[in-house]
């Protein structure tokens, strides 16, 4: 109902939803021993989803894969909270508008429906 639009937000959102679980998981296991950080490569999975916008269901943890080049403690764990915060302050900034443009689509729609009264 939502158009191909609204379908390719929902998608957006999905993507985004995934990325702060895997910073918060991240960051809850900053002092975890041998933990190794993890992270999804957002711009390939962006592009997928712009290649295929109609494609239905999550993103599959097989997307997750462990961080590299990131330099590890002497406990073996190599969480950054500096990348951390920053992976979630774009990910808030990307969140507000993708759901600013959906409201502002569903507001559309509403006053579509209440016109036709």
């Amino acid at each position: 109902m939502i158009g191909p639009t609204g379908t390719l937000l929902e998608r957006y959102l999905d993507l985004l939803a995934t990325r702060q679980r895997i910073a918060s998981s991240n960051i809850a296991n900053a002092d975890t021993p041998g933990y190794r950080a993890k992270e999804i490569d957002f711009r390939a999975e962006l592009d997928s989803l712009l290649a295929s916008p109609r494609t239905s269901g999550r993103f599959p943890g097989a997307l997750v894969r462990e961080t590299w080049g990131a330099g590890a403690r002497n406990d073996g764990n190599n969480v950054s909270l500096d990348h951390e915060m920053k992976s979630i302050a774009e990910n808030v900034l990307h969140f507000t508008l993708a759901s600013l443009l959906l409201q502002r689509k569903l507001r559309g729609l509403r006053n579509v429906i209440q016109e036709g009264r």
